[in-house]
């Protein structure tokens, strides 16, 4: 008996050790973010009650291009805005004045964010035609032969054009595109000038001079033969050598889709085939000629591997903005300024103000309906209030970039009333098996298990619709959803490794198994008596009278006019006996 009678102890003392352990590592992280990391010991505020900074950007056509049409601008919004949630739930906001995007970030954005921002990432892929160094005469094949990560120099492979083209050019690999003038501009071309050049918005169907990003190779590429849009999914890795080992350099790795693997599949078999430089195959982004390999064999799967000066977060930055796709058009930053909070201090306060007035009013509710059993629940949540704090905190300062909305906040706020709904469900629980006779003991244990699936079901079904509303939603609703989802998680957390807990170690204890009329287990108040040896046996008064409460409450309309007319009946029959 004293085995079994101290095995809840037990079970309760190594969920608490669970819970303390838990505590304790969110808030050394928080603790060595703070001192080692620069954290702040307070989450990142979002953009309505911190400010931020606006970046209004604008459009780049090329001359004589058609403006920049209305879809878009609305296509460029909703790939800016994955750009900028691929990093976190950042609570940006992005709009749209006139032919300008108008985009609002929290805090002070760094230079990536901005690079982010405003780069096409349109990538395309042009076969070489022409190669050499920007002012020597040889250039580089763009290969690593020696594998000391530069392009090794070879004798210049420049072809002499005719003067004028005699026929129309065959694939995006005939010389044709060479004309005199286009010869003349690439002799003329300073790769110095790159930064400023308009590569970038130069039209898909015609040759392009332009430059590696590094300055070192000058080239004549032919028309676009392979563009973004063809990539359907792209990731950022370490490249392996020959023999497995981890080179330590970074690349990206996209992947095609049908269309674009026949046609890098089509355009790799035909350039194996040529002479050097026009057997390579450049892939451009944004105007700049990122790698240029020789054609060694055909690429049939789709899954080119584009290597360059990357560092891993170059990489993993690259792939996101690949992954969402190009910009329709090219942006430029025409202004950035910081601006004032929307809402402010003052509407976090009244936020605060309005969520204390909330948890006061649950705190009185508990007390009066459970008396001294409510130190349970103000204690649960207080734990889930400290989890809650160092969860945000860790995922503020960490790569989530989370920012603490105003809508966040009604999440949290929202969060209390799930929360104790959860206390609820179990203290009623654990009455209805004192009601029937049990002990203490027994009841929390037999309650437990009753209210375990209650919970469970509750929870489960609020997580889900967080998490759709997460996936539909943008935004401040998107913040919303996230902060409440991650509070459905971290009640279900202190349920389990606390309340239950606490509850056990508190059934143990005589003050609560003795059924004192403070501790919210009264026996008369339950509607059982007290036989001694902490156990309660049912009155059967107050069965009686509950049952018949319980059975006129689930009468039909009909029924209890017909058990009226009975009882006026019955009465009418006694009276007339009577007389």
């Amino acid at each position: 008996m004293a085995t079994k009678s101290s095995s809840p102890a037990r079970k309760a003392a190594r969920s608490l050790a669970w819970l303390g352990a838990i505590i304790a590592v969110l808030g050394g992280i928080v603790g060595g973010g703070v001192i080692w990391g620069g954290w702040d010991p307070a989450p990142k505020l979002a953009l309505d009650l911190q400010g931020g900074t606006q970046i209004i950007l604008e459009p780049l056509i090329a001359e004589g291009a058609a403006d920049v049409t209305t879809e878009q601008l609305e296509q460029a919004v909703t790939i800016i805005r994955q750009r900028v949630d691929a990093t976190g739930v950042s609570e940006a906001e992005i709009s749209t004045l006139g032919t300008n995007i108008v985009v609002a970030i929290p805090g002070e954005p760094d230079q990536a964010t901005l690079d982010r921002l405003q780069a096409s990432a349109k990538l395309e892929f042009r076969a070489v035609l022409v190669a050499g160094a920007p002012s020597a005469t040889t250039a580089g094949d763009g290969t690593d032969a020696d594998g000391d990560g530069t392009p090794d120099p070879t004798e210049s492979a420049t072809p002499d054009p005719a003067a004028t083209p005699s026929v129309t050019p065959t694939d995006g690999s005939d010389l044709a595109w060479v004309t005199p003038e286009l010869q003349a501009e690439y002799d003329a071309f300073d790769c110095a000038s790159l930064a400023s050049a308009t590569t970038n918005v130069a039209p898909a169907d015609e040759p392009l001079i332009t430059c590696e990003t590094d300055l070192s190779i000058k080239y004549i590429l032919g028309p676009v033969e392979v563009d973004g849009s063809n990539i359907s999914d792209a990731r950022a890795g370490q490249v392996l050598g020959s023999n497995g080992a981890n080179t330590g350099r970074w690349a990206i790795y996209p992947t095609f889709d049908e269309t674009g693997t026949a046609a890098f599949s089509e355009i790799t078999t035909r350039l194996v085939s040529l002479a050097s430089p026009r057997d390579q195959f450049a892939a451009v982004l944004d105007g700049k000629v990122l790698i240029a390999p020789a054609t060694q064999a055909a690429i049939t799967n789709g899954k080119p591997e584009i290597t360059g000066n990357f560092t891993q977060e170059d990489a993993t930055s690259l792939a996101s903005q690949l992954k969402f796709g190009a910009l329709p058009v090219s942006f430029e930053a025409q202004s950035q300024e910081s601006i004032s909070a929307t809402l402010g201090e003052s509407q976090l306060a009244s936020g605060l103000v309005a969520g204390g007035i909330g948890l006061l009013l649950v705190v009185i509710y508990s007390f009066f309906q459970y008396r001294a059993l409510a130190s349970v629940t103000i204690a649960s949540l207080v734990v889930a209030a400290l989890i809650t704090y160092l969860t945000v905190t860790i995922l503020s300062w960490g790569r989530l970039d989370y920012r603490l909305s105003l809508a966040g906040v009604a999440g949290l706020i929202v969060a209390i009333g799930f929360t104790v709904d959860s206390f609820i469900v179990y203290f009623e629980r654990i009455r209805d098996e004192l009601r029937d006779g049990k002990g203490l003991t027994s009841a929390v244990e037999a309650g437990w298990k009753r209210a375990l699936r209650t919970i469970y079901a509750a929870k489960g079904v609020t997580l889900l619709s967080a998490i759709v509303l997460y996936i539909v939603a943008v935004g401040n609703v998107k913040g919303f959803a996230f902060t409440l989802g991650i509070t459905v998680i971290i009640d279900v957390l202190v349920v389990v490794l606390f309340t239950h807990p606490m509850l056990q170690v508190l059934a143990t204890r005589r003050f609560f198994s003795s059924g004192h009329p403070l501790s919210g287990l009264d026996p008369q108040a339950l509607g059982a008596v007290y036989r001694g040896r902490a156990e309660f046996r049912p009155s059967t008064e107050a069965r009686k009278a509950g049952a018949s409460r319980e059975a006129g409450k689930r009468q039909t309309i009909a029924e209890r006019k017909a058990a009226e007319m009975a009882s006026t009946s019955s009465q009418s029959t006694e009276s007339k006996g009577k007389k």
